[in-house]
């Protein structure tokens, strides 16, 4: 593993300051035009939130537009995504502006520009060892396993590239990642607006049973007080 050492994660700090600040101002115009869109097409809330874990699997929450309304009653949340994303979601899914407020979670050090892009809380509890150190650094905005594949890699694929990338990780290394990534939003390549998550091996039907187990047995020790 290339050691990272205090001067190299100071300046990758730095630019990612820098970037964020500058892409925030650039940008703001499209911000605001996406903003005003998902209020006036799809209501509130305009930005969608979630918890997500960052450096050493601590929680963050995460922004981005939303794209998809909330599950109705009887709906499985990860069955139903084709169902409940918007026209406009899907836009903004393939264009990448949805993800956009992200810049903002880069200013607060929530996330860098380049790193793994974070995924589900639950997934930590069915990682290996092995992919677990995905976590021994800051999630990204855009990744290696996003210019290698994005929406079309397997599961276990996109946690062996974020391996890689801790492994590998240099300046040089992230200002290569953010060339492919500007060429791929530019493009289009593999930016899916649904991916099919039981063909690419997500676990999700597991995590959403545990996450309803652990629900449960939360509302029964609060019942046992």
């Amino acid at each position: 593993m290339r050691r990272r050492t205090g001067i190299g994660l100071a300046l990758k700090r730095l630019i990612d300051v820098a970037g964020a600040a500058a892409g925030l101002l650039l940008l703001s115009p499209a911000l605001a035009a996406t903003a005003l869109a998902v209020w006036a097409v799809d209501g509130r809330p305009v930005v969608f939130r979630q918890v997500r874990p960052g450096l050493r699997g601590r929680p963050f929450t995460i922004y981005k537009f939303r794209t998809m309304r909330p599950p109705r009653a009887g709906e499985v949340w990860y069955r139903t995504d084709e169902q409940r994303l918007s026209r406009l979601g899907r836009f903004l899914r393939t264009t990448s502006l949805d993800e956009l407020p992200e810049l903002w979670n880069v200013l607060r050090g929530d996330m860098s520009l380049v790193g793994p892009r974070p995924l589900l809380l639950e997934y930590l509890e069915i990682y290996t060892p092995e992919e677990r150190r995905r976590h021994d650094v800051q999630p990204g905005v855009t990744g290696w396993a996003v210019v290698n594949g994005r929406n079309a890699l397997p599961f276990r694929e996109r946690l062996r590239l974020d391996c890689w990338y801790v492994d590998h990780w240099s300046l040089a290394l992230d200002l290569r990642i953010l060339l492919l990534t500007a060429r791929q939003v530019l493009r289009r390549a593999n930016a899916a607006a649904v991916e099919d998550d039981s063909a690419l091996g997500f676990p999700l039907a597991d995590v959403a049973a545990e996450s309803k187990r652990r629900r449960e047995t939360d509302t029964a020790t609060r019942g046992d007080q």
